[in-house]
Formats: C-alpha cells, sequence, structure tokens
C-alpha cells in the first residue's frame, strides 16, 4: 500500500509541553510516519507535562525524553500546515501556508482523566488532518492510500 502523501505540519502551543507534543506524536502514528512533523512553543516550558506522557503512554505512544522546543520562523516557513493552540497572534504567518487555530484545553495542572480527554480530542482533531492532508494530494494528483486506511 502506497503511503499518505508527503506534507510538513507544526503543532504549535505556549509550553510546547501537553497538546502540541500529544498532537506531533498521534500525527507521527496515524500518518505511519509518512508525514513530517514537528512542534514548539512560544514559551516553552523545561520537560513535558507527566500527565500527556502518561495519558499517551496509555494509548501505546513515548513521549518519554521528549523536551519542548521554542518557535523559530524557519520552522514555520517549511511547515506546509501550521496548527496553533492557544499562543494567539505570537506565531509568524507567512503567506502560502495552510493555518488552523485548535481551541484545546490546556492538561497544565490537569488530573489524569482531563488529560485523557484532551488526548481524545487532540486524536480526533490530527485523524481529520490526515484525512485533510490526503484529500488534497489526491486532488492534486499525488498517489497515495485513502486516510481512513490510517486510523
Amino acid at each position: 500500500m502506497a503511503a499518505i502523501p508527503h506534507a510538513s505540519v507544526l503543532f504549535v502551543c505556549v509550553h510546547n509541553a501537553g497538546r502540541s507534543q500529544m498532537a506531533a506524536a498521534w500525527l507521527q502514528h496515524l500518518s505511519r510516519g509518512n508525514v513530517e512533523v514537528r512542534s514548539a512553543g512560544t514559551l516553552p516550558a523545561e520537560c513535558v507535562n507527566p500527565q500527556a506522557v502518561a495519558a499517551m503512554a496509555e494509548v501505546g505512544i513515548d513521549l518519554v525524553g521528549l523536551t519542548p522546543r521554542v518557535l523559530t520562523r524557519e520552522m514555520v516557513k517549511s511547515s506546509d500546515y501550521v496548527i496553533t493552540m492557544g499562543c494567539g497572534d505570537t506565531c509568524p504567518v507567512f503567506p502560502g501556508k495552510q493555518y488552523r487555530d485548535w481551541a484545546l484545553e490546556d492538561p497544565a495542572g490537569q488530573d489524569l482523566h482531563v488529560v485523557r480527554r484532551i488526548r481524545d480530542e487532540v486524536k480526533e482533531r490530527v485523524a481529520d488532518l490526515v484525512a485533510e492532508i490526503d484529500r488534497n494530494a489526491y486532488a492534486a494528483g499525488v498517489s497515495g492510500h485513502r486516510a481512513d486506511d490510517a486510523a
């Protein structure tokens, strides 16, 4: 089976410690590694949120060892899709990019049951994004499999 057509996606939140890390991990997983994935924060934390690490581990996705990164203009410039999550106007805007702002609850300071709900909502949005990337590539005539095969 052919892979999902290539695209580059950047997930951005303030601390790059929860939402954006979970989204990047879900995209890596659901796209079977065929989409270039980055995540960053406008004010990165020192470490990934332990509750996000625990919630993702429950579904077999390992965030251990990941570290939050600072957002750079180059990251945005080299991405096809930029998904922001609560960072407002601090993300630079470049023409020709696909921008999305996902209103998601911040997992910082939340109990594990709340982080699980956020994790599941992130997964749904990422699955929709994979389908969008696939549709766009399909419409452009790029060969690949249908996004629902990736789930």
